[in-house]
């Protein structure tokens, strides 16, 4: 499992909010500036799917990341698996605001390093976007 992690100064309520609503999924689920989400939807309950577009700015490329939620416990955990991958999203409040800490199954075919990276880079705009709001 590769994990990653941020905090951020906000409210358990807004952080599992963001997360969760495809309208500001669309707002942070990018590793970088040139990529953008223009499309998200998901079906928050345990065995209802979600898929978020994930598409370079300059129409280059772009995939679909999509997948089934197979845990929930509203504002403190989400699991879900990507085909034979699994993922692990923890909300754990603290004195300073959220932890959220995201763990997944590894893609045997993109460099370990290179995975974490862009799942960091992706948690990192997501703790932007959700202190913006704040």
């Amino acid at each position: 499992m590769i994990t990653v992690k941020t905090s951020i100064d906000s409210t358990t309520e807004e952080v599992w909010r963001a997360y969760t609503s495809p309208e500001d999924i669309k707002m942070w689920n990018f590793a970088s500036d040139e990529w953008h989400c223009p499309a998200a939807s998901n079906d928050l309950r345990e065995g209802g799917a979600f898929n978020y577009r994930m598409e370079a700015k300059d129409g280059s490329m772009g995939f679909d990341f999509f997948g089934e939620f197979t845990r929930i416990e509203p504002q403190r955990l989400l699991e879900y698996k990507m085909e034979e991958r699994r993922a692990r999203v923890e909300f754990e409040e603290t004195d300073a605001g959220v932890d959220v800490t995201v763990a997944f199954d590894s893609d045997n075919s993109v460099p370990e390093d290179m995975q974490k990276a862009g799942w960091q880079a992706i948690l990192d705009n997501f703790k932007r976007h959700v202190e913006s709001r704040s």
